[in-house]
Order: C-alpha cells, then sequence, then structure tokens
C-alpha cells in the first residue's frame, strides 16, 4: 500500500510540495539563464568567475531575508550549490587541493566550491602553489594555521617563492576519528599527519599508549594504508573512513572540542578580491637589523587603531638570521585608513609585499545553524 493511500491526510500537502517544486526548478532555470549571460560579458572582459566579495554580498542578502524556517546555515548550503553551477555555466573552474579525496582540505574546497567544479588532488602544499600558477587550476586550497596547532609552515614558506595572492579564506571545524578493521585493543599502529598527532597526543596517550604513531604526508595515505594492513589504525575525516571502508572505532578523539582549520583560497594577482565591507589583509615584510625596527614598522597599525589579528616570523633564505614577517589586519588594502598606514609602514620596512585582502571569515563552513 502506498504512503498517500496510508495517509489520505498527507495528499493536500505532496500536491503543494510539487507545485512549489515546479515553481523552484523554472526559478532557478531562470536564475541559470541570467547567470549564463554574467558569464558571457565576465568572458568578455576578461574578468574572474569566482568573485569572493559578490558571494559574501549574496550570502548576506539571503540572511536578511530569510523568514525561517530553515536555518541560515541551510540556506547557505543550497545557495553554495546553486552558485557552484551558476559559475559552472560561466565557465568550467578546476580547484587545486592538498590532500586526496576525503582529507580536510578537499573537505574545506568542495564546501567552499560546491560539487559543479573539477577538483585536482595533490600530495603536497607546493605543488598547490605551482598548478596555479602554470594555470593548469583556477585556484588553489591549502590550509594556513590551525587553532591547535598554529600555522603551516609549508604554505607560509610557499608565500616566499610566488607571486599568487590570497583571493579568499574559509574556516572547518576539524572532527578526527580513530578508523581501522579490527578492535581497538588490537590496533599496533596509527597512521596520519604529524599535526593530527599534535591535535590528539592527549587523547592517544590514555587510550593508545605505546603504539607506533606513522606519519604521512596526509590523512587520506593513512586510511589507504590501514584498509589493505591488519592491526593497523588511522585518524582522518570520516569521509576517509567512507571512501575506504572503515569503521571508526573513536570517534571526535581531537584534544581540544573547539579545534578549527583555517584555509586560503589562492589564484592570480587579476582575480583579486574587491572590498566587502568586512575584509581582512595578509602581507608580509623584512625590516633593517637595528634596535626597535620592527616596533616603529607596527607603530602605523597602532596609530590608526588596525587590529592586527596574526602576527609570525619565517626566515627570509636570503640570507642567515634575516627574518620576514608575516601579519594579517582587518581591512581591505584599498580603505584609505590602511591603505596610509601601509605607506607609513613601506617607509619603515626594508620590503613590504601585498599577499592579499579578502572577505573575512566569522564561521566555519562546516559550523550548523
Amino acid at each position: 500500500m502506498s504512503e498517500q493511500k496510508a495517509n489520505p491526510e498527507l495528499a493536500p500537502f505532496r500536491a503543494q510540495i510539487d507545485a512549489l517544486d515546479q515553481q523552484l526548478v523554472e526559478l532557478l532555470s531562470k536564475r541559470a539563464e541570467v547567470a549564463r549571460k554574467i558569464g558571457e560579458t565576465k568572458a568578455a572582459q576578461g574578468a574572474a568567475v569566482f568573485v569572493p566579495h559578490r558571494e559574501e554580498e549574496v550570502f548576506k542578502r539571503i540572511a536578511g531575508i530569510n523568514p525561517g524556517p530553515l536555518p541560515d546555515g541551510a540556506l547557505r548550503a543550497i545557495w553554495r550549490e546553486v552558485m557552484s553551477a551558476s559559475r559552472a555555466l560561466e565557465r568550467p573552474l578546476t580547484i587545486c587541493h592538498f590532500g586526496q579525496p576525503g582529507a580536510f582540505t578537499h573537505l574545506a574546497a568542495t564546501l567552499k566550491f560546491g560539487q559543479s567544479v573539477e577538483y585536482a588532488s595533490v600530495e603536497d602544499i607546493a605543488t598547490v602553489f605551482s598548478e596555479v600558477e602554470k594555470g593548469h587550476a583556477d585556484y588553489g586550497v591549502v590550509p594556513i594555521e590551525n587553532s591547535t596547532d598554529g600555522s603551516i609552515t609549508d604554505t607560509i614558506d610557499a608565500f616566499l617563492a610566488t607571486n599568487l595572492r590570497i583571493i579568499n579564506e574559509l574556516h572547518l571545524k576539524v572532527r578526527h576519528h580513530l578508523m581501522a578493521a579490527c578492535p581497538r585493543d588490537q590496533i599496533k599502529r596509527v597512521y596520519s599527519r604529524h599535526t593530527v598527532f599534535r591535535q590528539c597526543r592527549g587523547w592517544l596517550a590514555t587510550n593508545l599508549p605505546g603504539r607506533e604513531l606513522v606519519e604521512l604526508v596526509s590523512t587520506t595515505k593513512g586510511a589507504e594504508r590501514v584498509a589493505n594492513e591488519p592491526g593497523s589504525a588511522a585518524i582522518g575525516h570520516s569521509e576517509a573512513a567512507k571512501a575506504f571502508g572503515l569503521p571508526i572505532v573513536a570517534s571526535d578523539i581531537q584534544d581540544n572540542p573547539n579545534n578549527t582549520t583555517r584555509f586560503v583560497v589562492i589564484g592570480q594577482v587579476n582575480r583579486a578580491a574587491q572590498p566587502s565591507g568586512n575584509d581582512k589583509t595578509s602581507l608580509m615584510f623584512g625590516v633593517q637589523d637595528r634596535p626597535g625596527a620592527l616596533y616603529d614598522a607596527l607603530v602605523p597599525f597602532h596609530q590608526a587603531k588596525i587590529n592586527l589579528c596574526r602576527i609570525e616570523s619565517r626566515p627570509s633564505r636570503r640570507r642567515p638570521w634575516e627574518y620576514l614577517f608575516f601579519i594579517d589586519v582587518l581591512g581591505h588594502q584599498s580603505d584609505s585608513i590602511l591603505a596610509a598606514a601601509l605607506d607609513l609602514l613601506r617607509k619603515q620596512a626594508s620590503t613590504v609585499e601585498i599577499l592579499g585582502s579578502f572577505p573575512r571569515a566569522e564561521r566555519a563552513l562546516n559550523e550548523g545553524g
């Protein structure tokens, strides 16, 4: 017996749903036609297909007109796929990311760009930069820092040898799971990335003391190995467990329940984001070898009341014991106040390079609601 016959009171609601679905498809098709025309105009102008500040405008407007009962996060997920499909009509995009499908960076990329783009996975961060620079990919997605473990040095170092810019940033709440094809008490070794081991060190010490910890280039490489190796386990995302048919024997084993990784979208200079009204700017600079040089370089930001939300030093690689400083400040480089502070910085620093201005991420893409 069909559900409709068993529950005849549902029939009017089903009919309403069917009629509304037809209207939705018709409206989405009209939207897609407009998106196609936008793509033709962009192609004639040589403009970028992915426009971060416009994307943020759409998300804010959708949230502003949302009457419920769907939460803003649900509408954002729906519109992400709508915009992904629309961009594909404008021009197919290729997104290069670090790690195989099922890795955290792949998840971040798909949550940002949706399912209507091509994804290319590589095994190290430097190759992501190389593929985008060579034009083999339109954009790249790489991790840049973790709230528990600090900066991803491979990404920071890659900016020293590239002309690519940060186009966008995104946050992802990190959930680590232990996956294995055997009971927990039979596990002899565990595979994962070195950063993951550091983020789970407390849980591992308490629950799997004395087990061999084997570092690999990605969490999905660990899951792949465990699928064919008895007595082993891997730590990674649930998608990796699903991809290799591995049971999850322990969930959410990260020591910090608020563990979040920040990723950046990298692209060519001509694809830079325009001001959105809530932006962040990343830059690197060097200072002369004299007392107070770093203090003098930072004074313009203090005087202009510009918030520095991150600062880090890295070896310049040009001469021993010379360092470059990487900082994030709130604001877009075209904002008059920030632009004036940057001009003053250039007078104090030996070198200044703007790595990009982009819409500021305020919530994790995989955060509910």
